[in-house]
């Protein structure tokens, strides 16, 4: 017998509350990788506004991301991983 919408939602708030008591529940756990954006920034010795132009990086949302009210997605963050390791290189191939 398959499980109605109810008893799945309530089996998964089960497991939410469980999860965030740190009890093991056999869900998932997803680490986002985290980049400094602003110490990366400050490393390469840019301004936010050298910055974000020379990385095609809109201010604001560079902005946003520096301070802590927005996090990079998953592409967002493959460019910051990009810019981290090859920054001359980055830098090339976005001019």
């Amino acid at each position: 017998m398959e499980k109605t919408f109810g008893q799945k939602l309530i089996e998964s708030l089960e497991q939410a509350v469980a999860h965030a008591q740190g009890n093991q529940t056999g869900t998932r756990t997803h680490v986002v990788d985290v980049v400094d954006v602003k110490a990366l920034r400050k490393q390469l010795r840019m301004t936010q506004i050298e910055f974000g132009n020379a990385y095609r990086i809109p201010l604001a949302t560079l902005k946003g991301w520096e301070q802590g009210r927005r996090v990079p997605d998953a592409p967002a963050l493959a460019l910051l991983t990009v810019i981290a390791r090859y920054p001359s290189e980055a830098r090339a191939a976005l001019t």
